[in-house]
């Protein structure tokens, strides 16, 4: 069993949290506005996840911001929370191999293309957004228009770097699988310092330009040269 969450944990965007029953009980009693909604209050128990978040202004730093979405037929929104760190214990995300059983037919041609992208990369996808909580939770999160959002994991590993090459080829191969794709292919490469940037974004600029990266505290513009140079095998 992992340890609880400290304050000071490194949490990254779009990590999954398990929260105790007890906790969430208590959680609820305090959100009148949550009273009532379909599947939140035996959410817990079944051993469904929330997700780490940006913390809002105001929120309180020795917190866990947390939250989940609602599925399409219950107005996709959005449930921002507070937690105790002691209540909640980080767990593993999906790899798109272990969700993909969760995907319409139609996309699964895709999905192994992606998989398959990311092995001769050295780099395993993982998956967040729809796909993900479909396939944790067996509610209908995904439709016609859904998007597959893809997080490609950089690691910290030298190990992994030695083999790894998330460069420009690895970028234009998956813009080669987007474009016959069935749904939008969208996703971010997360660097090993916890930060984020979206793939279609750094693919699409120049040398010389920078591009927005998300981290769970704040954001930033990177040069996009740097970036780069950071995914190549070389680094």
């Amino acid at each position: 069993m992992r340890d609880p969450v400290s304050p000071l944990s490194p949490l990254a965007r779009h990590d999954l949290l398990t929260v105790t029953p007890g906790a969430w009980s208590r959680v609820l009693a305090g959100r009148p506005d949550l009273a009532g909604i379909p599947h939140l209050a035996g959410w817990a128990e079944r051993g469904w996840p929330v997700i780490a978040r940006r913390r809002g202004p105001g929120e309180d730093a020795g917190l866990v911001a947390a939250g989940l979405p609602l599925p399409p037929a219950l107005g996709k929104r959005r449930i921002g929370l507070a937690l105790d760190p002691g209540s909640v214990t980080p767990r593993p995300s999906l790899t798109l191999a272990e969700a993909g059983g969760a995907a319409p037919a139609a996309w699964h041609p895709t999905i192994a293309a992606l998989v398959a992208h990311g092995a001769a990369h050295g780099c395993v996808p993982r998956v967040f957004g729809g796909l993900l909580w479909q396939a944790l939770t067996g509610l209908p999160y995904l439709s016609d228009t859904s998007d597959l959002d893809l997080l490609w994991p950089v690691s910290l590993d030298r190990a992994f770097l030695a083999h790894a090459s998330l460069d420009r080829a690895f970028l234009d191969g998956l813009a080669r699988i987007a474009g016959p794709a069935p749904m939008r292919l969208d996703g971010e490469i997360c660097l090993p310092d916890g930060f984020a940037v979206n793939w279609r974004e750094l693919h699409a600029a120049g040398p010389d330009e920078a591009v927005l990266v998300k981290g769970l505290l704040r954001l930033e513009l990177r040069p996009v040269a740097a970036l780069r140079a950071a995914l190549s095998p070389a680094a």
